[in-house]
């Protein structure tokens, strides 16, 4: 059962001093504010966000990851959930039965990328540290001005590519968070889930991206471009 989400409505959060920039960036089933003080250069944040799956019954693991079920058309080792009924990929809430780790990453990607620190409670947290890390890997592939089908080529280009590491692989750069798989088969079905992954981000995340009329990339969030969860990049 997914735990129920803690949080402080907006009109109770904390109020910024004097000259502060507040930042409410999390969809509304989240809260999280952030506030940069000019004149001292201090900083006031939440803390991080961790995954609503941790206590998902009868994980499958390969090392200390998760491989949760997915909502995906992608073929692979996920388990499928339902496809969305009556909600869009945009509104949807956790306690949706079609709500997936992918949901969440999208949802506390722009909050959690301002946290360097980040304790890991499970192995579903792994899948969102992942999640995070790749979302962060896909936007950089999409420039301020560039069009939905040259941004789809570029960042669709990146979620299909084989040659990623993964745990245990030497360039992967969180070995020190992830077990490695036990054999050559746990490893490889590992890489296909992560390709799963990847490549159902890839999509969501053009379709939030581009979600004005325009045409083009949402400003708000290429300006997450430069941001890096753990200080870490894939």
């Amino acid at each position: 059962m997914r735990p129920k989400f803690q949080f402080h409505p907006t009109s109770q959060a904390p109020k910024p001093a004097l000259n502060a920039t507040a930042y409410d960036i999390t969809p509304h089933h989240y809260h999280y504010t952030h506030f940069e003080q000019s004149d001292t250069h201090s900083t006031f944040t939440m803390p991080a966000y961790h995954s609503v799956f941790l206590d998902e019954p009868k994980q499958q693991l390969i090392g200390n990851f998760a491989l949760l079920p997915l909502r995906t058309r992608t073929r692979g080792p996920a388990q499928q959930l339902p496809a969305l009924a009556g909600v869009t990929e945009l509104d949807i809430e956790p306690s949706n039965e079609s709500y997936d780790p992918l949901d969440e990453v999208l949802s506390l990607f722009r909050a959690n990328t301002f946290f360097r620190n980040f304790e890991i409670k499970g192995p579903a947290d792994r899948v969102l540290i992942y999640g995070i890390l790749y979302v962060s890997e896909a936007l950089s592939k999409i420039k301020p001005g560039t069009s939905r089908r040259d941004a789809e080529k570029a960042v669709m280009n990146s979620a299909l590519d084989t040659n990623f590491a993964i745990p245990g692989d030497a360039g992967f750069p969180l070995n020190q968070m992830f077990e490695p798989p036990r054999d050559r088969n746990e490893a490889e079905v590992l890489r296909q889930y992560i390709m799963q992954m990847r490549q159902e981000l890839a999509v969501r995340l053009l379709n939030r991206v581009y979600s004005d009329p325009s045409g083009l990339p949402s400003k708000w969030w290429l300006s997450f471009q430069k941001r890096k969860f753990m200080g870490k990049a894939l």
